[in-house]
C-alpha cells in the first residue's frame, strides 16, 4: 500500500525503500541535520515496512492518518543552546518507540499533510535519508541525561 487516503503518495515515486544509510555517532547526526532542510525523525521498522503497512493510525480513535507520523529534529531558530543538545533531546523524547523489536530511528524528508492528535507532523511524499544507529542513539541519550533535567516540565 503506497497511497495515503489524503490523495498523495505516502512515499515519493523515486524513494529508496531499502534500509537507509547509517549515522553512527552523535556528531555525524548533528552535521547531517545541520546540512539538510526539512529533516524529520521517525521510529519504525523502516521505510519498506512503512510502505507495506500504509499510513500511520490513531489507534485510540480508530482513524487512519493522512501520512506517516514523525517529529521535528531540526533546532528551532530561538534555541540558544548547542544544536547537538536539541537534536539529542528530540531523539530521546521518542526513544521508547525504538525499544519495540525491529524498530529504529530514521531521518526523512517529505511534505507535511497535516498534524496528528499529538500535534506531530504527518508526512507524505516521504524520502528516507538516514538511520540512527544504536551507538549514535546511546550517545544522544548520554548527552541528554548529562545536560538536561530530564522529566522536569516547562512552565
Amino acid at each position: 500500500m503506497s497511497d495515503s487516503s489524503a490523495g498523495g503518495r505516502l512515499f515519493a515515486g523515486d524513494a529508496d525503500l531499502s534500509e537507509p544509510p547509517p549515522l553512527d555517532d552523535l556528531h555525524q547526526l548533528v552535521r547531517f541535520v545541520q546540512n539538510h532542510t526539512g529533516v524529520l525523525l521517525r521510529y519504525s521498522k523502516g521505510p519498506q515496512a512503512d510502505a507495506d503497512s500504509g499510513p500511520s493510525r490513531d489507534y485510540e480513535a480508530g482513524v487512519e492518518l493522512p501520512g506517516l507520523s514523525a517529529t521535528t529534529v531540526e533546532p528551532e531558530p530561538w534555541w540558544p543552546r548547542p544544536a547537538e543538545e536539541w537534536i539529542a533531546r528530540r531523539v530521546c523524547k521518542y526513544a521508547e518507540l525504538g525499544e519495540q523489536e525491529g524498530r529504529y530511528p530514521w531521518l526523512l524528508t517529505g511534505e507535511i499533510a497535516g498534524y496528528g492528535p499529538d500535534h506531530e507532523p504527518l508526512v507524505v511524499q516521504v524520502r528516507p535519508l538516514a538511520r540512527i544507529t544504536t551507538r549514535a542513539l546511546n550517545q544522544a541519550k548520554a548527552l541528554y541525561q548529562q545536560r538536561f533535567t530530564v522529566g522536569r516540565d516547562s512552565t
